[in-house]
């Protein structure tokens, strides 16, 4: 969706604290009814994939998951890891940690504000930035770099916005950035086998990656029939990892209908983004999805977003291209794709080919 110009960014304020108890919510806040959530959705034939035997190097269990994720990311681009490696206690002290910046009044959240045509920073809704077809949530957003040289980049960047009350939080936030980092690295040698390329083309392909992690936090709604946490959308990068707590609220849109995702606390729940797409050649799929809210309980959310270093050209394996399969997407920088879902482009089903004209365009 093309971005317009707001009239009056100034004239909503999303305080969570006040709209989560009002039973009539902001005009702004109303999604249209074709696009308002739908009731008791089906699940979402997602597979559930062990990661332990791939990890170990069975190459039984490496088949069978291949198998299963290129099927999903066939599919819909969605699937679910187990046995993942990555420490629970560390999850849970992340998700306290979205309980404690939330929580805060709403003058000390703003202190991290995102800065219009930004990605970090804490963002209340996208007041500001839309003024119609409003989410309803929070978020706090900043950058991770696996470069050995920024090894502390998000330990800096909670303590230079937030201060020195928050430098255990910035801690424990590096450390979960680092394990997704690692994660993601296992999950693109997956990725590589289940296309038939080298397992190592796409983990040293983002071995120095500069990812995204996203807090989420969707505060309960008295009328949650009538708006959305996050509307439809793609992810404009190249894999999301997410961890949702126990309330339900992811939803993907699978063969017309909105399909659900179920909790559940021992698994991330993994996605293809856009930019994977173009990786793969348009063999694999990136799904619209969503987020409903409920007015009983807030939900919470982790999402580490997989994107890579900002020199790398976004281009297929050559393994991935032949007269049968001839180049889809035309070459690519993250940061100019990521500039044009902040200052162009409100991220939808359509944003990687709408980007793909908008570069033909300026190459003309």
């Amino acid at each position: 969706m093309k971005l317009e110009p707001i009239s009056n960014p100034n004239s909503l304020v999303f305080d969570s604290s006040v709209l989560a108890h009002q039973t009539q919510i902001p005009s702004e806040f109303i999604w249209p009814d074709h696009e308002k959530p739908s009731l008791d959705p089906l699940e979402l034939p997602v597979p559930l994939i062990d990661l332990a035997g791939f990890l170990a190097g069975d190459p039984e269990a490496s088949a069978v998951a291949s198998e299963l994720v290129g099927k999903a990311c066939r599919d819909h681009g969605f699937f679910l890891a187990i046995n993942h490696g990555v420490d629970d206690a560390l999850i849970g002290d992340v998700h306290r940690c979205v309980d404690r910046f939330f929580q805060q009044p709403l003058v000390d959240k703003l202190k991290a504000t995102k800065k219009t045509g930004e990605h970090c920073g804490y963002a209340s809704s996208f007041t500001g930035r839309f003024s119609s077809k409003l989410p309803w949530k929070e978020t706090l957003s900043f950058q991770y770099s696996a470069n050995e040289n920024e090894s502390h980049i998000v330990e800096q960047y909670f303590c230079n916005t937030l201060g020195q009350d928050f430098a255990h939080m910035g801690k424990i936030c590096q450390e979960y950035c680092h394990s997704m980092s690692g994660l993601s690295s296992r999950i693109m040698g997956l990725l590589g086998m289940s296309l038939g390329v080298k397992p190592s083309y796409f983990k040293e392909f983002f071995e120095e990656n500069e990812s995204i992690m996203r807090l989420n936090y969707y505060p309960q709604c008295q009328r949650p029939d009538q708006t959305l946490g996050t509307g439809p959308h793609c992810d404009p990068t190249s894999l999301t990892i997410l961890h949702q707590d126990d309330v339900g609220g992811l939803q993907v849109l699978f063969d017309d209908e909105w399909r659900s995702i179920r909790p559940n606390p021992g698994a991330f729940v993994v996605n293809i983004g856009d930019t994977f797409v173009a990786l793969s050649n348009g063999r694999y799929r990136s799904c619209l999805h969503r987020a409903v809210v409920n007015s009983k309980s807030p939900r919470k959310s982790l999402a580490f977003f997989l994107c890579p270093k900002r020199d790398r050209i976004v281009m297929p394996p050559l393994e991935l291209v032949d007269p049968n399969n001839p180049r889809k997407i035309p070459d690519f920088t993250w940061p100019t794709f990521l500039e044009y879902t902040q200052r162009h482009y409100r991220a939808d089903m359509n944003t990687l080919n709408s980007f793909c004209k908008w570069l033909q365009q300026l190459k003309s």
